[in-house]
């Protein structure tokens, strides 16, 4: 499936709203945890941590190296998780990203999509890590997680990417 053609004389977003368009629409993707879900199990996948992976795997400009430790404060704040385990978990895996693009250069999408499945899986593990006892018995769950989170990280890098092309001429 290939975007839609551009019209040649669109308007460009003004310069200000270009720069926070990755930031809200991260912030965004964290906010759907606040939407009333109703659910037996928890497997909602993390929306802001799949649109901060998409935007730092298509657009690796749209985001500073510091901007994942600000973003998952936001995420803690309305998730409910302990404060500061997405701070350190989306950086870190955010720089993970950035080392393995100073190594790598050109990828294709599936190697982005195989570079934010190892980040997905790290981030849930290491929530998991942080937030639960070590006895509780949610590895199941944390496994049906991540595979539903990792298969919907297509449809958030299409959704970024869609983003991308309205905010740039």
């Amino acid at each position: 499936m290939t975007l839609p053609p551009r019209r040649p004389f669109d308007d460009p977003l003004p310069a200000g709203s270009a720069r926070l368009l990755p930031w809200t629409s991260v912030m965004a993707g964290s906010l759907v945890t606040i939407l009333p879900w109703g659910a037996t199990l928890p497997v909602l996948p993390p929306f802001g941590l799949l649109m901060m992976l998409s935007w730092r795997l298509l657009a690796p400009l749209s985001l500073r190296s510091w901007a994942p430790s600000m973003l998952g404060l936001f995420d803690d704040l309305v998730s409910g998780q302990p404060i500061g385990s997405a701070m350190m978990l989306w950086t870190a895996v955010f720089f993970l990203v950035e080392a393995l693009d100073a190594r790598s250069g050109v990828r294709d999408f599936v190697q982005n999509w195989a570079i934010a499945a190892v980040a997905i899986a790290l981030c849930l593990a290491g929530g998991r890590l942080v937030a639960t006892p070590l006895g509780a018995h949610v590895d199941s769950v944390l496994w049906l997680q991540i595979v539903i989170s990792i298969l919907l990280f297509p449809a958030t890098a299409r959704l970024v990417a869609w983003i991308d092309l309205k905010r740039v001429v």
